[in-house]
């Protein structure tokens, strides 16, 4: 931006390192560190916010009250691609990696020129985008937020669920940011939606889309396979990838490869070999017969959810983390294989009181580490081990890959 002869300023609250603010500073950034109200008025013509800052933030209604012009970094990078990109997003609450990732690598497989960013890898305005490319984003709903123009070809709900209420604050207004990844769609874009998810189904009955539908009567599965427009592609043995919320993972996917370029066999060689995306339902290893899961992405209770549907052995849950006021009562028709909770994380109190309503054992572990610890003595062949705590992972780590990491470096060690 500024070799177009722009002025920018680049604030933050706290400070900065120094090599990179001598670096902004060279480059004919202004850079303000401290309280940044006193900064905003009417002159400036754009504002690019950090998704951190919420909407409900003082900082963010002073804006709405100058009615600045607010985007993300992505709304920005939009204004600077190549022509005849197609745009491929990707959003949910649940499986948006998964299935952004199975689509990226079927179509290089099938040799189309693709560039994945976005909320998975490389943000937008690091990508090198060719013209005649096929541009493929996760986006978040803190990104869907301040789309002014942004707009795709392809859009992928995968399903929605009351997550980050609190930074939304309502469902509603959650529901609504992910509505934006339909924006500016005519008949000529494709919306692909899943059948079974009432709410979305709900909050796309008015957008102008070409609607394609995953679980519906021609494309879904079932116990022998998945089908697309009535045919069978793969059969659920040949797929490594299990659970019912993978194969709606792979329905979406194939949905979208479908409309750019398609061939089974490579389809089917591909899933074969596929084991999922680290830290989602991921298989770490099988110890004295004990399996073991890393779920650290599971961060809401409908994603932990769908880990207990994919098991029918024995489970020993670490459940827990930051509390956002999840309901860990949305568990309740899933937890009759688990027969032992351990408790981790900010909530543990919370999750010890839960497991006795359930009339469930209970350890009370407070950190990871200490849940690592007494799993073992606890164990029997044939049991399954799954780090799927329903809850956010800041209390304690950074990220939730730091969690998922954790829990990995321990059962190597096993």
């Amino acid at each position: 931006m500024l070799n177009k002869n722009n002025d920018i300023t680049l604030s933050d609250v706290a400070d900065i390192p120094s090599d990179v603010k001598v670096q902004m500073q060279k480059s004919g950034v202004h850079v303000v560190i401290g309280n940044q109200l006193p900064l905003l008025d009417e002159h400036w013509d754009l504002i690019v916010r950090n998704p951190a800052i919420k909407f409900t933030s003082p900082l963010m209604q002073k804006m709405i009250e100058l009615n600045l012009r607010v985007e993300n970094e992505m709304e920005v990078a939009y204004h600077f691609l190549p022509k005849n990109v197609k745009i491929i997003g990707v959003t949910g609450s649940n499986g948006k990696t998964t299935t952004t990732t199975i689509i990226y690598e079927l179509l290089k497989r099938l040799g189309v020129s693709v560039v994945l960013g976005g909320n998975i890898g490389t943000p937008l305005s690091f990508l090198e985008v060719s013209e005649n490319d096929y541009l493929l984003l996760e986006i978040s709903d803190h990104q869907l937020l301040d789309f002014c123009d942004f707009k795709t070809d392809v859009s992928v709900l995968t399903n929605l669920s009351p997550t980050h209420l609190d930074y939304h604050g309502t469902y509603e207004h959650y529901m609504n940011a992910k509505k934006n990844i339909f924006r500016f769609h005519t008949h000529e874009d494709i919306a692909i939606l899943n059948n079974k998810d009432k709410d979305s189904m709900m909050i796309t009955t008015d957008i102008e889309s070409c609607k394609v539908y995953f679980n519906d009567e021609k494309n879904y599965f079932d116990e022998t396979g998945i089908y697309i427009e009535n045919k069978l592609v793969v059969s659920l043995k040949d797929i490594l990838l299990k659970g019912q919320h993978n194969y709606e993972n792979i329905l979406a996917a194939l949905l979208v490869v479908k409309t750019i370029a398609w061939d089974e066999g490579v389809i089917r060689d591909f899933l074969k070999n596929f084991g999922g995306v680290e830290h989602r339902l991921e298989f770490v290893r099988q110890v004295n017969d004990v399996l073991y899961y890393n779920d650290s992405k599971a961060t809401n209770p409908v994603a932990t959810i769908t880990a207990l549907k994919t098991f029918s052995s024995p489970i020993h849950l670490i459940l827990g983390g930051e509390e956002r006021g999840q309901d860990f009562n949305e568990l309740n028709p899933y937890m009759k294989y688990v027969t032992c909770i351990y408790a981790i994380g900010s909530v543990t109190n919370r999750v010890v009181e839960y497991a006795k309503s359930q009339n469930i054992e209970c350890v009370e572990c407070h950190r990871l580490a200490k849940a690592l610890e007494v799993i073992p003595s606890k164990v029997h062949p044939n049991d399954v081990v799954l780090l799927s705590t329903a809850s956010a992972s800041q209390d304690q780590y950074a990220r939730f890959e730091d969690r998922g990491c954790e829990f990995k470096n321990f059962v190597a060690k096993l």
